[in-house]
């Protein structure tokens, strides 16, 4: 049998050294490729066509459930797997609709690690026994929530360039990133704004903070 190929996505490169020299420790897995933002983790799956990715949620310039939503529309066959240090069930939620297969807490344990990469790899979903009441309990109250989310308000599009914009990046910076025009990322911030009634960068720097679209660390 040949080994599962895995790539690990995460903007700590102290944690991706520690994960990676877990990972070597199981004969059956190998690390083909590592990356730092969402962007990057895209370009590299798409350059490697791993089995597994294992991707943290918080990342720069593309949000890990952004990335995995991505990588779902463009190579299906891509496992995606969070490990995250968020559990609050709407990551997880909005992860599952991104099409993720799996969703572990940064404090698994190696063999639980192992174990949701067996599972993801005989097509089974696999979340931590820690969330799985939460992700019940979400989707029977999912009717009867007060506020809509950014992951309902805005579209995947409007969601990347809002945390870019958070970020820091300005029009054309954001143009590059994105393979767009500065005036299309414009019409994007416009939107933006109308559909949350926020109209100052500050304010659109909190509430994506607030939605977990960054972390600014």
């Amino acid at each position: 049998m040949s080994k599962v190929r895995i790539v690990l996505a995460d903007d700590h490169k102290l944690f991706r050294m520690g994960l990676r020299q877990l990972i070597e420790r199981h004969p059956d897995v190998s690390i083909v490729g590592e990356a730092a933002t969402g962007l990057e983790a895209v370009s590299i799956v798409k350059e490697h066509i791993p089995d597994v990715v294992l991707m943290d949620i918080s990342m720069p310039e593309l949000n890990g459930i952004e990335a995995a939503r991505r990588l779902h529309e463009e190579v299906p066959e891509v496992r995606v797997v969070i490990v995250s240090m968020h559990s609050d069930r709407r990551y997880v939620l909005e992860a599952l609709r991104a099409g993720v297969r799996g969703y572990l807490l940064k404090d698994s344990s190696p063999e639980e690690i192992f174990r949701a990469i067996q599972k993801v790899m005989s097509n089974q979903l696999y979340l931590s026994p820690q969330i799985n009441e939460q992700v019940i309990a979400g989707f029977a109250q999912q009717g009867n929530a007060a506020l809509k989310s950014a992951f309902e308000i805005l579209s995947g599009r409007e969601r990347e360039v809002l945390q870019l914009l958070a970020e820091g990046k300005n029009s054309e910076q954001i143009a590059d990133l994105l393979n767009l025009s500065a005036k299309t990322v414009e019409t994007h911030r416009m939107h933006i704004m109308n559909k949350l009634d926020i109209h100052t960068l500050p304010e659109l720097t909190r509430y994506a903070l607030r939605e977990g679209l960054t972390s600014l660390e």
